[in-house]
């Protein structure tokens, strides 16, 4: 018997360019299915270990982060699209993104026929939802499973929350990140904007990765946050007394440190006001429908009517039946 409810959240894009990728599934047209197909296999998989009471998908928005790229218009530039394995090309680039989209939009309306609850919002990207989702007052009693091999959802990380990461083959947890960064999740995003993310385009304070920040700023380790202005005066205290270099480099690169942080920071997603409302409003009176005959319908049409989903089904029928 559980002690508290459990919520499995998704960073679905995440998720699906993993099986994307990987899967070579085709439909009895020749077409990519793998993304969608292996979406429900990934998800089968981790609903059969983790048994939660409510699933959240989170996907990015049309046009990604909206205020991210107002601080950075070069935000993800540079990041070559995501392909198919190489064993399973057999289309030109225009048809294979065609059916990347397909496979996506049609993801979305499986979903609907499940008691999964999906959000996305145009300008936004699903790292601020699932921030937002995770601190929100309607899950505050939930433990909760953000699955993504994402780090940038180590600043997340409580006494309720855990990070399960499939590419990686291991779940973190708060005093993971402590004993393995020496860095606690609450100082984070102010450790990763020292580093900068090279896949994001953000390049960090020279020669100061997370080793360097963990071993030169030792409060970070400590639950209480450290300020942008605590980080500086920190430095410049230091420098009365020492002349490491890594002190100088966050002095000589304020704005830069500045900049990343807003941009990295989870603490206080980048939503609309909109967005906060239908998230609240949703997790409130969520739907927990579950219409098995319309996917089974979809599944052979789509071409993989022949997996076996009786172990996701019975949890899908199970959430729907306990929250009729």
């Amino acid at each position: 018997m559980k002690d508290s409810k459990r919520v499995l959240i998704v960073d679905q894009l995440n998720l699906f360019f993993r099986n994307y990728i990987v899967n070579p599934s085709l439909s009895i047209n020749g077409a990519p299915i793998g993304g969608l197909k292996g979406c429900f296999q990934s998800l089968q998989k981790v609903i059969r270990e983790s048994k939660p009471d409510m699933v959240i998908v989170c996907w990015d928005g049309a046009g990604g982060s909206a205020k991210r790229k107002s601080i950075k218009k070069d935000y993800k530039a540079g990041r070559k699209p995501i392909r198919l394995n190489r064993g399973v090309r057999n289309m030109t680039r225009n048809e294979e993104l065609e059916n990347k989209i397909w496979q996506q939009t049609r993801l979305v309306d499986y979903y609907n026929q499940t008691p999964i609850v999906q959000f996305m919002f145009d300008g936004v990207e699903a790292d601020d939802i699932i921030a937002y989702v995770c601190r929100s007052k309607e899950l505050a009693n939930y433990e909760k499973i953000v699955m993504s091999s994402d780090k940038d959802f180590f600043q997340l990380l409580d006494g309720k929350t855990v990070l399960y990461r499939p590419i990686q083959k291991e779940v973190l947890s708060k005093n993971s990140i402590l004993d393995k960064f020496d860095i606690h999740p609450n100082n984070f995003a102010i450790a990763r904007a020292l580093a900068g993310d090279k896949s994001d385009n953000l390049e960090g304070v020279g020669g100061v990765g997370l080793k360097t920040a963990a071993k030169r700023f030792p409060f970070l380790k400590e639950e209480k946050a450290m300020t942008i202005d605590g980080m500086l005066e920190y430095c410049r205290d230091q420098l009365a007394e020492t002349s490491v270099k890594a002190y100088t480099s966050v002095l000589e690169n304020t704005e830069i440190l500045g900049r990343n942080y807003r941009m990295m920071q989870l603490y206080a997603p980048m939503l609309t006001i909109d967005a906060k409302k239908t998230i609240k409003e949703t997790l409130k009176n969520p739907d927990y429908s579950f219409n098995k005959t319309e996917i089974i319908k979809m599944m052979i049409k789509d071409g993989f009517g022949e997996v076996n989903f009786i172990e996701l089904f019975q949890h899908f029928n199970k959430i729907s039946v306990d929250n009729a």
